[in-house]
C-alpha cells in the first residue's frame, strides 16, 4: 500500500508540475503580450501628441525670437521646448510649468537633448532633474525647434498594467493549481484502485497453485473503456482471468500427475512384489508349491509388468508428438482381423462385423498402432460385459472420414465414470487390487486408443446408456486433409467411457 501511495503521489506531483509550468508559460506570454500591445498603443498616442505639439511650437518659433512662443496660452504643463542652431546644438531650452512662467534648463540639462536630427522621428531622453521625455525636432523656414512631452503618465500606466497582470496571473495560477489538484486526484482514483488490485494479485502465492482460490479484480466501475484508467483496469481483469485459468489448469495437471504417479507406482509394484514372493518361495524350496507353477506365475507377472511399461512408453511417445509410421491402411481388413481374434479369445460373446462402405476404407497411418486401438476397444467390450453380450464392429465411410464403431448391448457405463474414462488408470473397478483371471486391466487401454486416434488426426467419442454403449473412432480417409492432430487427452477427445 505504501508503494502504491508513493507511485500515485509521484504521478500527481508530476502532473501538477507539468500543468503549473504550462500555466506559468501561458499566463506570462499573455501578460507580456498585453503589456507590449498596450505600451505600443500608449507610445503611439504620445508620439502623435508630441508631433502635434512640435508643429505648434515650430509655428510659434517662426513668429517669435527665442522661446517667446512658450508665453502663449494653450501649452500643456510639462511641455519641453528648445531652440537649436544650424549645427544642432541647443541654444536655449525651457519647460512649461503649471501656473508659472517657463523654467529655463541648465547647461547640463540641455546637454541631454543634443544629438537629435531634424527628421521628425521621436526619441526618448531623460533630462536630469526634470524627467523622461518623448522628444522630436522639426526644421522649417530658418527655425529649428525641439519639442517634447513627459512620459511619466505613460510609464505609470504601463507599470500599473504590469502589476495588475502579475497579480491576475498569480491569482489565476493559484486557482488553476487548486482546481487541477482536485481534478487530478479525482481522475487518479480509478487508477489507484487498479494499482491496489495489482498489488493484491502480486501478493498472492502464485508459485503454489493449490493455495490460490480467487484473485482480486478491478471493480466494474473502473473498467470503463471510455477512459484510459478503465482500459487499464479491463486489461488487468482479462490478465487475471487468464492467470486464474492457467493456475486452475496447472492444479488439475498436478493432481493428474500425482494420481498418475501413484497408480503407475502401484501397478509396477504389484507384479514386482509377486515376482519377489514366488522367487522367495522357489529359493526356500517350498513343498506345497510346484516349482513349475511358481515359475509360470513369475513369467505371467513379468509379462504383465512388461506390458504396462510398454503402454506407458507408448503414451509418453505419443504425448511428445513423435511421428508415427505412415502408410496406406485398409481399415476393413484391419477391423475384420481384430474381430476374428476377439472371437477366438472371447468365445462367450456374440461378435459381429458390419461393413457400410461406399468407397474403400483406406487411411494413412501406422497399421500396428491402429490395430492396437481397435483391439483395445474390443477388449474393453469383452472385459466389461457379461458372457452372451453382442458386440458389433462397424466400418463405414462418410464423406472425407472413415468411422469405426464398437457397439455392445451390455450394462453400459456408470455416469460418474464417463467424464474421466479416457484418462490414464481409469477403471470401472476403482480398487487397485483385482482378482487375477477376471480380466481386470491397468486402466490404460482407452487412454492409448485416444492417444493413437488423435496422433492420426482423428477423434474419438462415446455414447452410453444401460443396454447400449458405442465407441466411435473417426479417421480421415487417404487423400483427405486431416484435422490438426493434438496430444492425447486434449479437446479432440469429445467423449468418455469405461477403461480397459
Amino acid at each position: 500500500m505504501r508503494m502504491r501511495g508513493r507511485v500515485l503521489r509521484s504521478i500527481r506531483a508530476r502532473l501538477l508540475l507539468f500543468i503549473s509550468v504550462t500555466l506559468v508559460v501561458v499566463c506570462t506570454a499573455i501578460a507580456l503580450t498585453t503589456v507590449w500591445v498596450q505600451r505600443a498603443a500608449l507610445l503611439g498616442d504620445l508620439d502623435d501628441r508630441v508631433t502635434d505639439a512640435a508643429e505648434r511650437s515650430l509655428g510659434g518659433a517662426q513668429l517669435h525670437d527665442g522661446l517667446g512662443f512658450l508665453d502663449e496660452v494653450g501649452h500643456p504643463a510639462g511641455l519641453l521646448a528648445a531652440r537649436l542652431d544650424e549645427d544642432g546644438d541647443v541654444v536655449s531650452a525651457a519647460v512649461v510649468s503649471q501656473n508659472a512662467a517657463p523654467k529655463d534648463l541648465t547647461t547640463v540639462q540641455r546637454t541631454a537633448l543634443e544629438g537629435i536630427g531634424p527628421d521628425g522621428s521621436r526619441h526618448t531622453r531623460t533630462v536630469p532633474g526634470v524627467g523622461t521625455y518623448r522628444v522630436t525636432v522639426l526644421d522649417g523656414e530658418g527655425a529649428r525647434v525641439l519639442t517634447g512631452l513627459p512620459m511619466e503618465d505613460v510609464q505609470q500606466m504601463i507599470s500599473g498594467m504590469v502589476v495588475a497582470a502579475a497579480a491576475v496571473t498569480a491569482a489565476g495560477l493559484v486557482v488553476a493549481g487548486c482546481a487541477s489538484a482536485v481534478v487530478i486526484r479525482r481522475q487518479l482514483r480509478p487508477l489507484g484502485r487498479v494499482a491496489e488490485a495489482a498489488v493484491e494479485v502480486s501478493r498472492a502465492p502464485l508459485n503454489r497453485a493449490g493455495e490460490v482460490t480467487a484473485l482480486t479484480r478491478v471493480p466494474v466501475r473502473d473498467t470503463d473503456p471510455a477512459s484510459e484508467a478503465g482500459q487499464v483496469g479491463a486489461a488487468l481483469n482479462r490478465m487475471i482471468d487468464q492467470l486464474e485459468s492457467s493456475l486452475s489448469e496447472r492444479r488439475r495437471t498436478e493432481e493428474r500427475m500425482r494420481r498418475f504417479l501413484a497408480d503407475a507406482s502401484h501397478e509396477l509394484r504389484t507384479p514386482l512384489a509377486s515376482i519377489a514372493g514366488y522367487a522367495e518361495l522357489m529359493n526356500r524350496g517350498a513343498d506345497r508349491m510346484e516349482p513349475a507353477l511358481a515359475w509360470r506365475r513369475v513369467t505371467a507377472e513379468s509379462a504383465r509388468m512388461t506390458g504396462l511399461v510398454e503402454d506407458l512408453l507408448l503414451l509418453a511417445r505419443l504425448d511428445e508428438g513423435r511421428p508415427l509410421q505412415s502408410a496406406e491402411v485398409d481399415l476393413t481388413a484391419l477391423v475384420a482381423e481384430a474381430v476374428w481374434t476377439a472371437r477366438a479369445v472371447g468365445d462367450g460373446h456374440d461378435w459381429q462385423l458390419v461393413l457400410n462402405i461406399d468407397t474403400p476404407a483406406l487411411v494413412m497411418g501406422d497399421e500396428a498402432r491402429l490395430h492396437q486401438a481397435v483391439v483395445n476397444l474390443l477388449t474393453n467390450a469383452r472385459v466389461h460385459t457379461p458372457a452372451g453380450t453382442r458386440v458389433v464392429a462397424t466400418v463405414e465411410t462418410n464423406g472425407p472420414d472413415c468411422a469405426v464403431r464398437i457397439t455392445d448391448d451390455g450394462p453400459g457405463i456408470p455416469p460418474t465414470l464417463l467424464p474421466t474414462v479416457f484418462e490414464r488408470f481409469t477403471r470401472a473397478d476403482t480398487s487397485r487390487t483385482r482378482t487375477p483371471g477376471l480380466g481386470g486391466g491397468s486402466g490404460l487401454g482407452l487412454a492409448i486408443v485416444a492417444a493413437i486416434t488423435t496422433a492420426h488426426g482423428g477423434r474419438i467419442d462415446v455414447q452410453s446408456e444401460p443396454g447400449r454403449t458405442e465407441f466411435t473412432v473417426r479417421l480421415p480417409l487417404a487423400g483427405a486433409v486431416p484435422p490438426q492432430p493434438v496430444c492425447a487427452g486434449s479437446e479432440a477427445v469429445t467423449g468418455r467411457s469405461q477403461g480397459s
